[in-house]
């Protein structure tokens, strides 16, 4: 039998309106003595089943896997991981020649709060913030050889910066199917990309880029690109395929730098309408921006808690402030934010803030999102995390 985490009477609304996250504050009590990772089963403090998910003992105390009575055994994570394949075969995702790479799992966006799953054309990179979920990693690897078969190559677990210091875990191989070569292939719109999960940020490549990516390779053509915090340069090679008249790549990352020219060689993209700047994207936006009339910016989450969120939106205005003064007029700032806590009314309130600051004409044309394969549960908001906005500057 499961250990029972009892939910006080006055905080039984979210889990009535199915969100998947249980906060420390709601617990009553415990029953059977649950440490982080053990299954446990939610109950009311009348004893009415409420749903069942993995202990955590952190502020997120419980993450629910699934409000129906069920086990949470290897063919639960079969059927999870069916159903999550089944949405990407649905966006024509998992059989595309020109794109190779995509999310398999989006945490709870698939109902698997806690663990993401991405695919690089064979190689799936499994990364949990959850140590009940890590605990299951066999089933879900058999889930994997089930769903992929022979075109399964391996799987990467690289969980180690995601789960807390005190569960001891090294990033390494799950499973693998003959010899690797890092850093590996993918195909994204027809572009070829090398991805490197073992040295590479998040699981090697921002995947949910790839829309807005698309978007820049549309909009590129003939201007000068400045790409802040590029990466291994998703948008510069999108923007060159575009017909941008030349692209800069700004980033501190000497090694994603390295990383970007291989992939315009790799493309036949002209060098000659590519420089790459190792260096702080915001000294170089102050000094440089008047040059470009469409300037790219991505920067990391700049909160990743709700108590710096505050921190978060001055430095968003503060970035976009000198983006928005520089830009060449009748140029393009297209501006994210991917920090879960800074919510799209707080970006944009950060942007408009930045724009009465320089006092130019701006018009939002377009508002940007994560793709379809990271999808949200609509009970869950925070699982909507990639904002962005298209903005023209006069």
């Amino acid at each position: 039998m499961n250990p029972s985490v009892i939910i006080r009477s006055s905080r039984l609304d979210s889990i009535r309106r199915r969100h998947p996250w249980v906060f420390s504050g709601a617990i009553a009590r415990t029953e059977g003595a649950p440490t982080p990772g053990d299954i446990v089963t939610l109950r009311s403090e009348e004893g009415h089943y409420l749903g069942i998910g993995t202990y955590e003992g952190g502020n997120i105390a419980v993450r629910i896997l699934s409000f129906d009575e069920e086990e949470i055994d290897a063919s639960f994570w079969h059927r999870r991981l069916e159903a999550a394949f089944a949405r990407r075969r649905a966006l024509g995702l998992t059989d595309s020649p020109e794109t190779t790479a995509y999310r398999l799992v989006h945490g709870g966006g698939d109902d698997i709060p806690g663990l993401i799953l991405d695919y690089y054309d064979g190689v799936v990179v499994f990364q949990t913030h959850s140590i009940g979920v890590h605990r299951h990693r066999e089933s879900i690897v058999e889930a994997l050889q089930t769903l992929y078969g022979h075109h399964l190559k391996a799987v990467y677990d690289k969980s180690r910066a995601t789960l807390p210091p005190s569960y001891e875990m090294e990033n390494g191989y799950l499973y693998r199917n003959g010899e690797l070569s890092l850093p590996w292939g993918i195909r994204e719109h027809g572009l070829r990309f090398l991805v490197d999960w073992e040295e590479g940020q998040k699981t090697g490549f921002y995947l949910d880029q790839r829309d807005n990516r698309a978007l820049v390779a549309r909009l590129a053509e003939g201007r000068r690109v400045l790409n802040g915090f590029s990466y291994t340069g998703g948008f510069t090679l999108n923007a060159l395929a575009g017909g941008a008249a030349h692209v800069t790549s700004v980033d501190r990352s000497d090694k994603a730098l390295t990383l970007l020219e291989r992939n315009l060689a790799l493309n036949d993209l002209p060098s000659e309408r590519h420089t790459s700047i190792c260096e702080e994207v915001l000294p170089y936006l102050k000094e440089h921006g008047h040059e470009y009339d469409l300037i790219i910016l991505d920067p990391p989450a700049f909160a990743k808690h709700v108590q710096h969120r505050h921190k978060a939106i001055i430095a968003y205005k503060h970035l976009n402030k000198h983006a928005l003064r520089t830009v060449r007029p009748g140029g393009i700032v297209i501006t994210f934010s991917c920090s879960q806590v800074v919510e799209l009314p707080h970006f944009v309130g950060a942007v408009r803030a930045a724009a009465i600051d320089v006092g130019r004409r701006v018009t939002i044309i377009g508002t940007l999102h994560q793709p379809p394969d990271h999808p949200v549960n609509i009970y869950q908001p925070e699982s909507e995390y990639l904002k962005g906005l298209v903005l023209y500057v006069e």
